[in-house]
């Protein structure tokens, strides 16, 4: 990947050695810093077009971090790194400027494929987020009022709704793995999450169906891709 630049922001000092000569060798220009502040500093001096950051970090948490980052640069991507696996820190990583969410451990080639995608979404995306709320098609949705809006009308959402309409959102026009969003929401990835979770997206499907251009697909043993 040339003239792609990387800031990496990791404390575990094993853990972060790896990821850089890992991401060195798959052709990055990787830059690694050991806290939140070192982070930022570098940040200010230099061009980076993605970042991937630990959540729990001495002197500035990843958290912290991506809201400095964005304060510079509101459109660079960003994936979080972190041990926790609560629902609430995934949904706080998200709701602060996220672009995706890695869980340790993790494996490289899931890391890489992440990236990629990432940075192929983020060359030409066609949702747009603005202060808070995104355009999809026709429609205006704010995550935090769980309103779901189109031509005057207004739908509230319940939380299960608007949470995975908000993952969709944060993955549009690539697939939001049917795993990794049950994690994200529910938790746990068993048989009965997984049902709930399709009634959800038919129901998303119903809500956005005045819109003919938007469209969420079925893709087989993957998960779901929201077009538009």
């Amino acid at each position: 990947m040339k003239n792609i630049s990387i800031l990496l922001a990791e404390d575990d000092s094993n853990l972060g050695i790896l990821l850089k000569n890992y991401l060195t060798a798959k052709g990055f220009e990787t830059d690694l810093f050991a806290d939140g502040v070192k982070a930022i500093k570098a940040f200010h001096a230099a061009k980076y077009n993605i970042c991937i950051l630990d959540i729990m970090m001495p002197e500035m948490d990843g958290l912290s971090l991506a809201a400095e980052i964005h304060k510079i640069e509101p459109a660079i991507p960003i994936i979080f790194l972190t041990a926790k696996s609560q629902k609430e820190d995934i949904l706080e990583g998200f709701r602060s400027g996220a672009d995706d969410y890695i869980t340790k451990p993790f494996s490289m080639e899931e890391m890489l494929y992440r990236i990629k995608a990432i940075l192929k979404r983020t060359s030409g995306v066609a949702i747009q987020k603005k202060e808070g709320s995104y355009t999809i098609g026709n429609y205006s949705f704010d995550p935090l009022k769980q309103i779901l809006a189109i031509g005057g009308e207004s739908i509230k959402l319940t939380t299960k709704e608007s949470e995975l309409l908000e993952l969709l959102c944060r993955h549009p026009n690539e697939i939001l793995e049917r795993n990794f969003a049950l994690k994200a929401i529910w938790i746990d990835d068993n048989y009965f999450n997984a049902r709930s979770m399709d009634v959800y997206i038919t129901r998303l499907r119903k809500y956005l169906g005045k819109d003919p251009s938007v469209k969420i697909l079925n893709i087989h043993g993957r998960g779901y891709k929201l077009l538009c």
